[in-house]
């Protein structure tokens, strides 16, 4: 630890600081210490957590390494290191990266994932540039998992109704909400941009500002932890489920994506005379070719899947267009220096270090390949066919056959990511559901 970081946390009189580990779900992970302890502690952790899913279950995994479950040492990245705004005593958090012994990184770690497609950019002489959008709900708090969730109720004491697509006013309905998400934001030193009211009721997006994917996983990383803090704060919910009410549009995270030449900065997604480069049209191609495969990555839940709903603001398919917001793979109008391809295929619920790597592995694929995409639509993709699987388990198959994707994220993570995926399918099976109770009980 430096002098620098040493006196940031005098200076800022922090008590305590958590360690965060993102873990295969997303989910932060760590240690809590006592400010003097952690400056003069080694930080390790089971190696195990990487094997545990969202619902707390290991998936199955054949590893020698498992059965002793050795410890990790912990690194912190000071980078990261930010406060805590809704603490009751003054806190920071940091994010943190894992090893082995002998410093050897571990290479399913998702920052790790995350990191090791960047490095492959890197070699090309090239730079991905991102800017996330992400979608989530506000809801009423539910303690009952059985009973559906409700739409939030704002100022005017009403329900929230859907269908207010970029209303000011329903935004205004949850002020005091925005109002911390925000403070919250300027504290943690997170990009947030714009806001905006989407078409579900309680639905809103969060813009980030465009900039180095490692970052801006970061970031998104910790935002989730802001929204849900800052709903707690007032006494209703933020999820960032995919799919969270009937009836309502899904809730995605939306990736901006160029790439730039180290050199140069130029964008390599443009000809020297503004047109689309063969390079654009490859990195197109490649997510058209790998996206249906890496799904699982951008769909990760049971749930994910019916967010995939035709006429329900979210793609069906990988179709590409200008403009276009019913394809899969959109590009926005934009001067050529902008030159981008937003991938609207992932969900909310994505781990936003795998889902930013997988977009940009599928394209690079496509580049490195010279892959040609189809030709643009300008038309509704809702009318052309389902592209995309339906449920976890297809989505599984698709990603565990693919032998690009298992050399591009490494053997070890992609067979621990399908095993803690198919452990989670599996106890999805045990849980009857009220469809069935309503359908069946007296029917059949």
């Amino acid at each position: 630890m430096s002098d620098e970081t040493r006196r940031w946390l005098t200076d800022n009189g922090i008590d305590e600081v958590e360690a965060l580990v993102p873990d295969i779900a997303g989910v932060a992970r760590g240690k809590f210490f006592p400010a003097d302890k952690f400056l003069k502690h080694s930080l390790r952790i089971p190696e195990s957590i990487f094997l545990q899913g969202i619902t707390g279950d290991y998936g199955e995994y054949e590893a020698d390494r498992y059965d002793i479950d050795p410890d990790l040492e912990l690194v912190p990245d000071y980078g990261t290191l930010r406060k805590v705004p809704w603490t009751h005593e003054p806190t920071a958090c940091v994010i943190v990266d894992c090893f082995r012994e002998g410093k050897r990184p571990l290479e399913h770690a998702p920052r790790q994932v995350l990191k090791r497609v960047l490095d492959l950019y890197a070699k090309k002489g090239w730079k991905p540039v991102i800017a996330p959008e992400v979608e989530f709900y506000l809801v009423q708090q539910n303690r009952d998992p059985d009973y559906p969730l409700e739409a939030p109720i704002g100022r005017a004491g009403r329900k929230e109704l859907k269908g207010r697509m970029y209303s000011i006013d329903a935004v205004n309905e949850f002020d005091p909400i925005i109002e911390s998400i925000y403070d919250y934001c300027e504290a943690m030193e997170i990009g947030a941009d714009s806001l905006s009211h989407e078409d579900g009721a309680g639905q809103l997006e969060v813009n980030f500002q465009h900039g180095d994917p490692l970052e801006l996983a970061d970031q998104v990383f910790l935002f989730k932890r802001v929204a849900r803090e800052a709903a707690h704060k007032h006494g209703i919910y933020a999820t960032f489920m995919a799919k969270p009410m009937q009836g309502e549009p899904g809730s995605a995270l939306h990736l901006h994506q160029s790439v730039v030449d180290i050199i140069t900065g130029r964008n390599i997604f443009v000809n020297e005379d503004g047109t689309d480069s063969p390079l654009f049209h490859a990195f197109i191609g490649g997510l058209q070719r790998y996206v249906p495969q890496a799904l699982v990555i951008f769909g990760p839940y049971v749930n994910s899947y019916r967010r995939f709903t035709r006429y329900l603001a979210a793609p069906i398919n990988v179709q590409w267009g200008y403009d276009n917001r019913t394809v899969g793979l959109r590009v926005p109008r934009s001067d050529p220096e902008n030159r981008r391809v937003e991938n609207r295929i992932p969900g909310a619920d994505v781990n936003p270090y795998l889902a930013i790597a997988a977009s940009l592995a599928c394209g690079y694929m496509g580049m490195i390949e010279g892959l040609a995409p189809t030709d643009a639509i300008s038309g509704s993709a809702y009318k052309l066919e389902q592209a995309l699987a339906r449920d976890l388990f297809t989505a599984l198959d698709l990603m565990e056959a693919c032998q690009p994707l298992r050399e591009m994220f490494g053997r070890d993570f992609l067979a621990l990511y399908c095993a803690i995926k198919r452990a989670e399918q599996e106890s999805y099976f045990q849980v009857i559901s009220p469809w069935e109770r309503e359908h069946l009980l007296l029917n059949v």
